[in-house]
């Protein structure tokens, strides 16, 4: 069930970030509030649930906008996989290190595939700029913060709510017993 609606609220939040958000002026930068709800998916999924919703939501985001397909994909699987196994057995409270370690990895991932981007297709990428990733990045990590209160306020309703198989009534008998 948690699966199913975290996949609801990543749809919808494709969905924003491509049509609505897209509105805003370009020196404001882009929050990638998928990229968020991933992080989140990593501090709180298990590895299989959440591969699936990695692979899914970068399978949309690069038929829906992406000029090289497949590096949304890796992108969202390998923050994944990095952000769950950091943070697999640690001792420090929850809440002192989501956000700082959600927007250094931003900043990592981007540097990282800049530089896999530059490698690969030299004159089809714009020039690198540390202002506007520096921009992005401290937008992405206020962003984060309403989203994972209201990420995890929906998950915890989720684990607290007790899915109640309906009993198939029978036709016949006392009805009132």
């Amino acid at each position: 069930m948690k699966t199913g609606v975290f996949l609801l609220i990543g749809i919808i939040l494709i969905v924003l970030q491509t049509t609505i958000l897209q509105l805003l002026p370009t020196w404001f930068g882009f929050p990638d509030l998928v990229y968020i709800l991933v992080a989140f998916i990593a501090f709180r999924f298990d590895v299989f649930r959440g591969c699936f919703l990695s692979f899914a939501f970068g399978w949309m985001i690069d038929v829906i906008s992406g000029i090289y397909l497949g590096v949304f994909v890796v992108k969202y699987l390998l923050v994944f996989l990095v952000l769950h196994m950091l943070t697999q057995n640690s001792p420090v409270k929850e809440s002192a290190y989501q956000v700082p370690l959600v927007g250094a990895s931003y900043f990592l991932a981007q540097i990282g595939f800049y530089g896999l981007l530059n490698i690969t297709t030299t004159d089809l990428i714009s020039a690198w700029s540390w202002n506007r990733t520096g921009r992005e990045t401290i937008l992405l990590v206020i962003v984060t913060i309403p989203c994972f209160i209201l990420f995890n306020s929906l998950y915890e309703y989720l684990l607290t709510r007790r899915v109640v198989p309906r009993v198939a009534r029978s036709k016949g008998g006392n009805r009132f017993r």
